[in-house]
């Protein structure tokens, strides 16, 4: 299979490390939606990485939507609970990550936009929506090892991807302070290999 994908990007990064603590063998093709040379929106007409082409040829564009292509592979470890009920409570985790991401991607671009173009009230929304965000996972990470059951689940990837990315573009935040148990959940996550490997390049 192949994934084309940004390095900075935390979508990308979570099926990356997916793909990793699988050991699923992938061709990684890098490219950027904002090149103008990019070649994504002829495979995903959103534009956007990541974007998954299977073996078959089949495309798979949108991060939970390659997650859960993933999960209906054979290969180990599960990500997702076979019950349903508590899948969709995984899958709640993952877009809580993901929303929170969403959040801070937008910020990012609000600040690179002309100066006199850019928006305190956008930008303020965003970061109560991260900080809300953040606070929930806290709650949730508090007096676990990992955010749902007793192994590692597309929740805490989606978690560590989104976290990472915090790190990477608005460090300005500080979001350890005051979440100690998020804190020792991104340093679980951030020692294994699969992240470790998948480190977003900075700049």
């Amino acid at each position: 299979m192949k994934l084309v994908a940004s390095l900075t990007s935390p979508y990308a990064r979570k099926i990356r490390v997916m793909l990793a603590e699988k050991q699923l063998p992938f061709e990684l093709v890098v490219d950027s939606p904002w090149e103008p040379t990019s070649t994504i929106p002829e495979i995903n007409p959103l534009g956007k990485v990541p974007v998954l082409v299977t073996d078959d040829g089949e495309v798979f564009f949108d991060s939970p939507v390659i997650a859960g292509w993933l999960e209906t592979l054979s290969a180990a470890p599960r990500f997702v609970p076979a019950d349903p009920l508590e899948a969709v409570r995984v899958r709640q985790l993952e877009a809580l990550a993901d929303g929170i991401t969403d959040a801070a991607v937008l910020i990012v671009r609000e600040g690179r936009r002309p100066e006199a173009q850019r928006s305190a009230e956008v930008v303020a929304r965003h970061m109560a929506a991260i900080g809300r965000g953040l606070d929930r996972l806290e709650q949730l990470a508090t007096g676990r090892t990992w955010l749902h059951g007793d192994h590692i689940s597309l929740g805490d990837i989606a978690t560590g991807a989104m976290l990472g990315f915090l790190d990477l573009r608005l460090p300005q935040l500080d979001w350890r302070t005051g979440r100690p148990a998020l804190t020792a959940l991104a340093g679980r996550l951030f020692e294994r290999p699969s992240f470790r490997d998948t480190i977003p390049p900075a700049g």
